[in-house]
């Protein structure tokens, strides 16, 4: 039995959906509009076949990529034809054929990679949200971030890289188990080491390097609902990308008018900039702290936004132990038996608040009151950045004044479902 339960992760469903796909829109005049899409097939070992299987065992799945045709509604355009990434992916060593999850994981780095440009970055990804996000000078150094942001949640998870891997960031990730590893190249060496992990996923896309391409460019989202029907929508593009972009909070209540006391600094520029960026790629309700342009804590796909930020700070406590625990033992927080050693570590957590203090606070949508920007900032945060809107904003801004913290409007919701 316990062999059967194993043996369904590797077996390859055999998918009948067609080689061709066909979207059509027409309008009230019969003039039709439409996109057309092909079946991405790999060959490995000799198997001719697309996806392994769709979310779960058992759920055919196939991937398409658009070959032809053009959506434009009012202003705006999909993105042209011919221009892939996730949909169309280099498999330079596959283990086994890649499944419904990978390829989403795979997008969804892209997604918020192609927003992150310039420094060396890197995302990873876990069932289709980020655990890990940094920037720094170097590939390994912002891998090194990446990863140890949130260690536990790496494991399998989907790394994706906006530079050619080196060979010792690919030591770095072949030391740890992943499911897919994608890069727009691999420097000499790389490939060797990478190889070493059999069953992982090594995926290039060109196109990474013109990922500024895509940046503002929307596409058409489909989702389908439980009776057949379908909602189609534009896919979202963050507005605010720059600190021209950001407005200093501020609001009229009861015929008075509240203000932010101080500007950002440049630093927390760029953490508020970078985490808002970040944010675009998480499944909401969400709340993110960010701190010298790596996560610190994420929060996701909660119902009310003080629990998000409480789940964003309590990960955020917990993920810094470990690493403390993994950097001095060698072993998780959560396998570390020695009494002593455990107080130790969390004395030191307690003191740093889970590396909180001087962090940004990052909010998909507005608080409706204070008490979710209280949750930060009762850790030591010191910026803000939210869409704002609510009737409530003075409530925030009074907290942020009181605590000597800044905050900026983004004058955009951000949510992601």
């Amino acid at each position: 039995m316990a062999e059967d339960l194993k043996k369904m992760y590797k077996t390859i469903v055999h998918d009948h959906f067609p080689p061709r796909m066909e979207v059509s829109f027409v309008d009230e005049n019969d003039k039709r509009q439409t996109l057309f899409y092909e079946k991405v097939l790999w060959n490995i070992d000799n198997v001719q076949k697309g996806l392994r299987y769709g979310e779960n065992p058992g759920q055919e799945a196939a991937l398409y990529k658009l070959v032809n045709g053009n959506l434009a509604l009012g202003e705006t355009e999909t993105i042209q034809p011919g221009q892939y990434l996730a949909s169309d992916v280099e498999l330079l060593q596959s283990g086994k054929h890649p499944g419904k999850t990978n390829l989403t994981d795979t997008d969804n780095a892209l997604n918020i990679l192609r927003y992150l440009t310039g420094k060396p970055s890197v995302v990873i990804v876990k069932h289709n949200n980020p655990c890990g996000v940094a920037q720094s000078d170097s590939l390994s150094d912002a891998y090194a971030k990446a990863y140890i942001a949130d260690r536990v949640a790496a494991f399998g998870g989907c790394i994706a890289v906006n530079k050619p891997i080196d060979k010792i960031t690919a030591k770095a990730i072949s030391a740890q188990y992943a499911e897919v590893v994608v890069a727009p190249d691999f420097e000499e060496g790389a490939m060797d080491i990478l190889s070493q992990r059999k069953n992982l996923r090594v995926i290039r896309v060109s196109n990474i390097g013109r990922l500024n391409d895509f940046v503002g460019k929307r596409f058409v989202e489909f989702k389908s609902l439980a009776d057949g029907g379908i909602i189609a929508q534009w896919s979202f593009v963050p507005s605010a990308r720059s600190k021209e972009d950001l407005m200093l909070a501020e609001c009229e209540y009861k015929g008075k008018k509240y203000k932010i006391n101080r500007e950002p600094t440049p630093q927390e520029y760029d953490d508020l900039l970078f985490g808002w960026l970040v944010e675009s790629g998480i499944t909401s309700n969400s709340v993110i702290y960010v701190k010298d342009l790596v996560t610190v804590g994420i929060g996701t796909g909660e119902q009310d936004r003080v629990g998000v930020a409480e789940i964003a700070r309590d990960k955020a406590y917990r993920k810094l132990a470990d690493r403390y625990c993994f950097e001095r033992y060698d072993i998780s927080y959560n396998d570390l038996k020695d009494h002593e050693k455990r107080l130790e570590i969390d004395q030191i957590v307690s003191k740093e608040r889970g590396g909180l203090i001087g962090a940004a606070m990052v909010s998909d949508a507005f608080f409706p009151f204070r008490d979710g920007v209280d949750v930060g900032l009762r850790e030591g945060i010191t910026s803000v950045i939210q869409p704002g809107g609510s009737g409530n904003d003075y409530q925030s801004i009074e907290a942020c004044n009181e605590a000597e913290v800044t905050m900026v409007y983004t004058g955009q919701r951000s949510f992601k479902h």
